[in-house]
């Protein structure tokens, strides 16, 4: 026998016995049922029966209506706001066309050509917005709404009264009836003290 064999037997041996060593008894498992005696329902009558289903059938019917009624209206919404993304991300862009239009029209004047087209270009996305249902959220002068508006400051002013916002920094857009952002404006804090 060689070597190899004679290895391969020694290991067959020591399973064996590492096998019988870890046997171990295992508990007896008792049964909970033989302890507590099952208490049976009184038996329905078939009128009872009858009810019984005809009640599991009407609120299965009305909880399948109320979930065919959600998952229209989620269907319906993400139609309806399946740009709202896109919009967000156009709304820097246009201000900062607006910022160039300014600028445009302060240094080339009213009869620029160059002013004529970036005029253009901004009605035309002005057009594109309102086609697509956004709207820009009013604020200059209007009482101050934190639903709508976000406060950068607020300042004295003789001419609006308290609470009312003086002038917008940055518009707002809303689509549909979602806020896309909310303006960015100067609140009054009523006329300014005299010391």
């Amino acid at each position: 026998m060689s070597s190899v064999e004679e290895e391969k037997e020694d290991l067959d041996v020591n399973d064996t016995e590492s096998s019988e060593e870890s046997e171990v008894e295992t508990p007896e498992v008792v049964d909970i049922e033989d302890e507590a005696p099952e208490v049976e329902p009184e038996p329905a009558t078939p009128a009872e029966e009858v009810e019984k289903w005809k009640d599991l059938a009407a609120r299965s019917q009305a909880e399948f209506d109320n979930y065919r009624k959600r998952m229209a209206r989620e269907r319906t919404e993400a139609i309806v706001y399946a740009n709202r993304s896109l919009l967000e991300q156009l709304l820097p862009v246009i201000d900062n066309f607006e910022m160039g239009l300014k600028a445009a029209k302060d240094t080339e004047g009213d009869s620029s050509m160059i002013l004529q087209g970036m005029t253009m270009v901004h009605k035309q996305l002005e057009d594109f917005l309102n086609d697509q249902g956004v709207e820009v959220i009013p604020s200059d002068g209007l009482p101050f709404d934190p639903n709508l508006h976000e406060a950068l400051k607020q300042e004295a002013s003789d001419e609006v009264e308290a609470g009312h916002i003086i002038y917008t920094m940055r518009r707002g857009f809303r689509l549909k009836e979602r806020i896309l952002r909310a303006a960015n404006v100067v609140v009054s804090s009523g006329p300014a003290e005299e010391a």
